[in-house]
């Protein structure tokens, strides 16, 4: 079994923010595949369910995100999943928004979120899918994390995050090393500039 685990905040209040592309990834993944994420178990909402040939866990945890590895320590020892099984999908402020970036383990880059998955799994080595919001040079990236995205950015955002949710899906058929090759890097349209029609 693989667990796919999206992050963000939640609450209403949180929802559609840069943060939450984690979330809404999940969401794409559990609609395409009629996998409910309802159930409430280890302070995560988890579905079970087949994607192709592989049976997954989607989790997205209810604690706060800099809580996060509390609930996917707890579901890592319930369900016996190795943490190279545990796939999680992040938000990105050092990446350009609309960008998709693969790895199989790696540093949390200062996101708080990933850092607390790491004290609570003892470990780096598990994959992360990274999609990028921007920010990087922003002074204050706690109000831009916490922001939502313009008119023209959620048009992107919603390209994106159906593209990593086509990076996952790759990956559950064909290996994660498959999909980094595939989906490494590619960046989805940006906004168009504003031209003046005076």
């Amino acid at each position: 079994m693989v667990m796919i685990v999206g992050l963000g905040n939640p609450g209403a209040r949180y929802a559609g923010t840069r943060h939450n592309v984690g979330f809404d990834t999940l969401d794409v993944l559990a609609s395409r595949h009629g996998i409910p994420v309802e159930s409430k178990r280890h302070r995560a909402w988890i579905g079970q369910g087949m994607i192709g040939d592989c049976r997954v866990l989607l989790a997205k945890p209810a604690t706060y995100m800099n809580l996060s590895g509390e609930a996917v320590g707890a579901l890592s020892r319930y369900y016996q999943v190795a943490p190279r099984d545990i796939w999680v999908v992040v938000d990105d402020v050092a990446l350009p928004i609309g960008t998709l970036r693969l790895r199989s383990q790696g540093s949390s880059g200062g996101h708080h979120g990933l850092e607390s998955i790491e004290l609570h799994l003892g470990t780096r080595q598990f994959p992360r899918i990274r999609i990028g919001i921007g920010g990087s040079g922003q002074r204050d990236l706690v109000e831009h994390v916490l922001s939502r995205f313009s008119a023209e950015e959620r048009g992107i955002i919603t390209d994106v995050v159906a593209g990593a949710a086509d990076a996952i899906e790759t990956a559950l058929a064909h290996g994660f090393e498959t999909a980094m090759n595939r989906f490494n890097g590619v960046t989805y349209p940006k906004p168009q500039e504003k031209t003046d029609e005076s």
